[in-house]
């Protein structure tokens, strides 16, 4: 299981170029004007797990494999957007598709026009989320009203999804995320989820500085990151020119560029790093002689949602799935010699995977 990142924000902040670079692709244009990016164009990632490579060495496996991040650059956000300025209907729609929003942010100084006519990266998040908030509350305008009087004819389902949804237009109508809803049981929990609010999505501030300013941050980068600790969010730091330098760069070449700069990971690892946080997800694996795999699936999946990652029968079919803690994996020398010190575990339908378990699943179909 993987998940989509949307990278939002208004024009000329750096999107495309950290989607070219974060995709090492060139498939989206990068341009010194708005709207350069109309069609979504989506990348999907190999995520970098250094685990992965000493399991398939101990393994002795044929094929490596990575779990993939998908990311979804979306076209530049202006103000109005919500009532379709620069193509907003468009954008908002594909921004409703994904898992998570990555808000990149203007935190550089420079020649690049900017939208606003100056750079204030406090100013620039506000914009857009006004625009996705005003977008939610007319969609929950027009759809509570009508659930409120069902519910009132004995529609439970309708009364279910009235009451969590007009929780959420009270605090949009408030100026806060829809986000901040509290479902009071599985049945809200599920028309909240159904209802695709934008601003019910986890939010990582990528704050794009100079290049110069990509190990420690800038003043305009802190902002972000006082912004985002109040609310609970997450933030990085990259630069975004980095980045696309790095992409063309042989990999053997990258640790030494890195170290230079006073950069110990690129800015793809820190975004990585940050969504599996923001989207509260983990990895385990699969280790043998054809190919060692990871996977991610959320934090909380028991050991059947963790076979069904991998095929549909497999969860189907579950009879049990016998595990290995990474480290005891590696300590012991693989699965035989787990086996002898007693740290194979045979689990069954109940089980909460854990980050790191390399698993085996047991299936009947």
């Amino acid at each position: 299981m993987g998940f989509r990142c949307g990278i939002v924000g208004l024009p000329n902040v750096g999107k495309s170029t950290l989607f070219n670079a974060l995709t090492e692709t060139a498939a989206a244009q990068a341009a010194n004007y708005p709207f350069c990016t109309i069609e979504p164009n989506v990348g999907q990632v190999a995520v970098p797990d250094p685990r992965l490579s000493k399991l398939a060495d101990i393994a002795h496996s044929a094929k490596v494999v990575e779990t993939q991040l998908g990311f979804v650059d979306i076209a530049g956000l202006v103000r109005g957007a919500s009532t379709g300025e620069g193509l907003g209907n468009q954008f908002l729609g594909n921004i409703r598709e994904v898992d998570a929003i990555i808000h990149v942010l203007r935190c550089f100084e420079g020649e690049v026009t900017h939208v606003e006519g100056k750079v204030d990266p406090i100013a620039d998040a506000e914009t857009v989320e006004t625009e996705l908030m005003l977008a939610d509350l007319e969609s929950l305008e027009k759809r509570v009203p009508n659930l409120q009087k069902k519910g009132q004819q004995g529609d439970k389902e309708a009364k279910s999804a009235a009451s969590v949804l007009g929780a959420a237009l009270a605090l949009l109508r408030d100026g806060k995320p829809a986000r901040l809803t509290e479902p009071r049981d599985e049945d809200e929990a599920r028309h909240f989820a159904q209802a695709q609010l934008l601003t019910a999505k986890p939010v990582l501030y990528v704050c794009n500085v100079e290049e110069e300013n990509a190990a420690e941050g800038n003043a305009h980068s802190a902002r972000v990151f006082a912004k985002a600790q109040a609310e609970g969010a997450q933030a990085v730091v990259i630069s975004a020119a980095i980045e696309a330098e790095i992409a063309t760069m042989d990999a053997a070449d990258r640790p030494a560029f890195l170290s230079d700069l006073g950069l110990e990971e690129t800015g793809l690892a820190r975004v990585i790093r940050a969504g599996y946080a923001l989207l509260d997800l983990l990895t385990f694996f699969t280790a043998g002689p054809k190919e060692s795999r990871a996977w991610t699936i959320p934090v909380g999946s028991k050991a059947p949602q963790a076979a069904g990652a991998i095929h549909s029968d497999f969860e189907r079919g579950f009879i049990r799935a016998e595990t290995i803690a990474y480290d005891d994996y590696v300590q012991f020398n693989g699965e035989a010699g787990a086996r002898e010190a007693g740290k194979l575990r045979s689990e069954g339908k109940d089980y909460v995977v854990k980050d790191g378990d390399v698993m085996l699943f047991r299936f009947n179909v």
